[in-house]
Order: C-alpha cells, then sequence, then structure tokens
C-alpha cells in the first residue's frame, strides 16, 4: 500500500526484527528511524534530514555490519572534533609540533604491540630464541618500547605548555629514538660533528639544531657554518673568539653557572659577576647573543635551583638589554627525571619552573622558552636483556660462621657480558646499583643464594652490582635490566664485550594512531569503559596529568 504521505520513506516492518536502530538510506533520507513507529498499514515512516531535496534512490535497508560501521564512523567523527577543540586551546608554541606526520617515521621502523601484548612477550620471545640459536654469539640486546617516550612527550606539553622541547641527542643516540622524537616536532642538540651528522641524515633541518657544548673544536664550528647550524652557546671568551673567527654569523646563547652541588657548573658556566664582561665582548666582536641558557645536574633534590636559575637568567637579559643585544632565548636545560620513582617529581618541578616563568618570564614577553630533554625521554623505554656467561662459588672469609653453619659461608658471582665499562657505567658515574629481573620466575620453594654480578672483564672495579639474594642461576640464563634507556646505547664494552648491542623497537597500535594524527591521546568514551588498554599507548595521561600546582616558590631570590 503506497504511503499517503511523501514526506516520508516507507520501511516494511518485519515481525522478528529486534527493538533496535536500524539505518535506511533513499529518498532523501539518511537519519536513523526507531522501530515501533508503524504507520500506513503496518508501516513506519523514516523522518528526512531535507523535506524539500531532491529526490535519492530506491530505498536500501543496510545489514547489521553496516551499521556497526556506521556507529564507528560517527564516533570517530566525534572524537575528531574533540580533539580539533583541544588543538585550538594548546599553546601556541606547541602548534607547530602537531601539524602532521612529517615522514621520519614508518611501520618499517618497529614492531607493532596489538592490544592484550607488552614488551614482556616481546622479551620472552626474543631471549628465548637467542638460547636457541644454534650459530652466532649470544650477545645482550635492548627492547625499546617507543609508545613510552610518545607518552612522556605528551606528559611534558601537559606540564610544561610553554617550553618547546629539544632532546639530547648524547644521552641516546639510536635511530628509533631520533625518529620518533623529529616525528613529534622536537629539536636536537648537539654536542659535536657527528651528533649534528646523525639528525641531518635522518631529514632534520639546521634550524631545529642546537651546538650546545661548551668546549667546541674550530673544524666542527665551521662545520656547523658549511651546514647552517646557527644556534651555538658559549661560557668563556676563548669560546666568543673562536666562533665569531669561523662562524661570525652565528646566533650565540650564553650558559651561566647555577647555584647546585649536582650541576655542571663547577667546570661549565659563566658566573653572574663575568656576564657582562662577556656581552661586552661579544658586542664589541659583532657577535650577536640572543638568548640564556643553564643546567641544573641530574638528581638535583631542589626543584627550587630551576627558579633560581630562571631569576639570573632575568638579571642576564637586563645586561643584554643594555648593552643593545636582542635576547629571545631561555634555555632551562634538561636534568628531568626519567623514571617515575625519582626523588623529585617531574610534575613537582614543572610547577616551580611554571611559577618562576610566570614571574620573570610572563606569557606575552617574547622569549622563546626551550628545553634540553634527554633522560626524560629515554630512560623508562629500554629494557636491557644480558645472558650469564660464567659463574663461580666464592668463599668468605668470615672466622667462626662455619662452626655455627656447619659449612663455609659463600657467595655465587655470576659474571655477564657487559659491564661498568659498557652499558651499565652508571654504576661508575650516577653511583647506581642496577636490580635484575629473573627472565624464569622461581618457585617459592627454591633457596636464595648471596650474589653478585660482574661485567666480562677480569677486574676487581667491574662490579655491575652486589648484595643481592637470588636463586640459583646457570650460565645461559637471562637477566632483565629495566630504566637502561640512558647513556647505554652505543656504549659496548671495548674489552671482551660487545661494541654495539640489537635493539628491537616495538609501538602500541594506539600510540602509533596517536602520533600519525599527532593529537592528544582521545579522551575516555563511555563506550571504552573495560578496554584493555595496550602498553604505553598514552590514554593514562588525559586527565590526571591536568594537577595543579604542588607548590609555589616562596623565594625566587
Amino acid at each position: 500500500m503506497p504511503c499517503p504521505n511523501p514526506g516520508f520513506l516507507v520501511v516494511p516492518t518485519l515481525p522478528s526484527e529486534p527493538k533496535r536502530l536500524r539505518l535506511v538510506l533513499g529518498a532523501g533520507c539518511d537519519r536513523i528511524g526507531r522501530p515501533g513507529q508503524e504507520n500506513c498499514g503496518g508501516q513506519r515512516p523514516a523522518p528526512l534530514l531535507h523535506p524539500h531535496s531532491a529526490p535519492r534512490p530506491a530505498a536500501l535497508s543496510l545489514s547489521p555490519w553496516q551499521c556497526v560501521a556506521y556507529f564507528l564512523r560517527r564516533r570517530r567523527r566525534r572524537r575528531q572534533r574533540r580533539r580539533q577543540r583541544r588543538r585550538r586551546r594548546l599553546h601556541p608554541a606547541h602548534r607547530l609540533l602537531l601539524l602532521g606526520m612529517a615522514g621520519y617515521l614508518s611501520e618499517t621502523d618497529f614492531m607493532m604491540v596489538e592490544e592484550g601484548f607488552s614488551t614482556q612477550d616481546l622479551l620472552e620471545e626474543l631471549t628465548l630464541g637467542a638460547s636457541q640459536a644454534t650459530t652466532g654469539e649470544v650477545a645482550a640486546f635492548f627492547v625499546a618500547d617507543l609508545g613510552t617516550v610518545v607518552r612522556k612527550h605528551f606528559c611534558f606539553l601537559k606540564c610544561l605548555p610553554r617550553v618547546r622541547p629539544f632532546y639530547a641527542v648524547k644521552c641516546n643516540s639510536s635511530l628509533g629514538v631520533l625518529k620518533v622524537l623529529a616525528e613529534l616536532g622536537l629539536g636536537f642538540s648537539c654536542a659535536n660533528k657527528a651528533e649534528m651528522e646523525l639528525v641531518q641524515r635522518i631529514g632534520v633541518p639546521a634550524s631545529k639544531i642546537i651546538y650546545a657544548n661548551p668546549c667546541k673544536q674550530i673544524a666542527q664550528i665551521k662545520y656547523a657554518a658549511k651546514h647552517g647550524v646557527q644556534l651555538l652557546s658559549f661560557d668563556n671568551e676563548m669560546e666568543l673568539a673562536k666562533v665569531a673567527k669561523s662562524h661570525p654569523s652565528a646566533k650565540m646563547v650564553l650558559c651561566i653557572a647555577t647555584n647546585d652541588s649536582h650541576s655542571l657548573s663547577l667546570d661549565f658556566g659563566a658566573s653572574l659577576k663575568s656576564c657582562r664582561h662577556l656581552l661586552q665582548n661579544a658586542k664589541k666582536s659583532h657577535v650577536d647573543v640572543v638568548g640564556v641558557s643553564f643546567h641544573v645536574g641530574s638528581g638535583c633534590p631542589d626543584p627550587q635551583a630551576y627558579a633560581q636559575s630562571i631569576a639570573d637568567a632575568r638579571l642576564v637579559f637586563e645586561m643584554g638589554a643594555e648593552l643593545g643585544h636582542r635576547m629571545h632565548i631561555l634555555d632551562l636545560g634538561g636534568s628531568f627525571p626519567g623514571v617515575d620513582g625519582a626523588k623529585v617529581r617531574f610534575e613537582e618541578i614543572a610547577s616551580v619552573i611554571n611559577s618562576a616563568l610566570d614571574l620573570y618570564f610572563p606569557e606575552g614577553c617574547g622569549v622563546d622558552i626551550l628545553g634540553k630533554l634527554g633522560r626524560y625521554y629515554v630512560t623508562s623505554a629500554f629494557t636491557l636483556a644480558v645472558s650469564i656467561i660464567a659463574k663461580k662459588e666464592v668463599l668468605l672469609d668470615q672466622p667462626g660462621r662455619e662452626e655455627e653453619t656447619g659449612s663455609a659461608p659463600k657467595t655465587m658471582a655470576y659474571h655477564l657480558d657487559e659491564g661498568v665499562y659498557g652499558i651499565f657505567n652508571s654504576v661508575l658515574f650516577d653511583n647506581t646499583c642496577p636490580a635484575p629481573v629473573l627472565q624464569k620466575k622461581p618457585s617459592t620453594e627454591q633457596p636464595l643464594h648471596s650474589s653478585s654480578l660482574w661485567g666480562p672483564v677480569v677486574d676487581g672495579c667491574d662490579c655491575v652490582a652486589e648484595g643481592l639474594w637470588l636463586p640459583q642461576l646457570h650460565v645461559g640464563d637471562w637477566l632483565v635490566f629495566e630504566n637502561m634507556g640512558a647513556y647505554t646505547v652505543g656504549m659496548g664494552s671495548f674489552l671482551g664485550g660487545t661494541q654495539t648491542c640489537r635493539i628491537t623497537y616495538a609501538m602500541s597500535r594506539v600510540a602509533w594512531e596517536a602520533l600519525q594524527e599527532q593529537l592528544l591521546p582521545p579522551e575516555q568514551d563511555e563506550d571504552a569503559e573495560g578496554v584493555c588498554k595496550p602498553l604505553s599507548c598514552g590514554w593514562e595521561i588525559t586527565d590526571t596529568l591536568c594537577v595543579g600546582p604542588v607548590f609555589t616558590p616562596a623565594s625566587i631570590m
């Protein structure tokens, strides 16, 4: 029976049809009608979006799968609109970082970790394959979760919205890290010619490179001039003279000392008393000084050191303005913690920095705020797997203990294929004590023994860790060390160890999609509740990191 109302599309209602939404297209209709609205003798109307629009082809009832696809497309469009609104709320300093894929990283550069899997599963597969290999030498290797790097970057943008991040290449120069950071829009802080060559080889423009070495070779200064690297740092007259002669068009950043025992300022950084003299010499040499930088040492327990350094930088800016220098760059350095269990949380440091910037360099003052980060991005992203190459029992010389226990006390010494002269150099330089994770979980009944870990070098100083209580291990067993991304890659032991370690890069699919769109991860929808979140996908940082200031500096000066 034809429907008397030409403004509706007639769709037969089946008796067995479930009470759900049905998508109907045709005759100018692209809305969703609800079942149960019967009309015209057992038939129900579907309202038109545009009653006066031109007629369309005959009615077409879509399958359930097409209906699902339609709803998914609608949800995706809603998310995109929310992301666009969030992008418009971003600070202008970060909008340039979110302009889409630049082509540095592709899917062939890493292994895609699907939902429900983690790097731990990947580690087990790789160690099993290495143990079963019948040819070649079993060597240590890294698993790098690039999704962690992406998540750290989103966290940085949220906590320090006015700071433009640069990556310190010396911290970890692996190609996967450089490519993902270049894709995220970071600049790069290079310490020598090799690092400048490396980042330019992957396509990073010279405008995004800082040559930030306080002791530069003349040949490398000329290399920077030849390849368009304009931004250089200095902290003394000799460096200023070298740059004025070899790179007269350079834009210089004056590095000042910080009042912190953990910083590099014992050897690097100009004191406030000497800054005016250096700025005067730069003016006489016709060298442009465009900014100020400082470096608070790694592991600094007092976030107020950043506030004091920002206050000192403000004084140097005023000196430069008096002498005719047009200074517009403030470099905060780095040394932000790379792990969650640090003595001072990154959010606390960010709160102090934001308060000091609002006081001394308020928004709209025309100063570009930079930060050079290394450990922050890569420490927690890398996990190291090392195999045991030798073991021995060592008797302890403790008189009286044998009579008490009935046996001589002993400890187990395990030798690894990497030591403190290579990957575990943090034992020497940072006084750390790496804690291994056993690849094979021991049973609760298995006794624990006093144990120590040693490198491959027959040297009393090549002790990786001691005072450990471990079950009985065997040659060929694997030990896993987490948080091994900083100052480890490219540091293979030169004596008895490998020169370089193999790196397997991984990233979750959600992190890859977030990187492709260059947007903050989507807010969690109601229909996303109960979804298992893949490794390092970035969702966990949406609202939990929107914390207020932990504390405000009571006294800056």
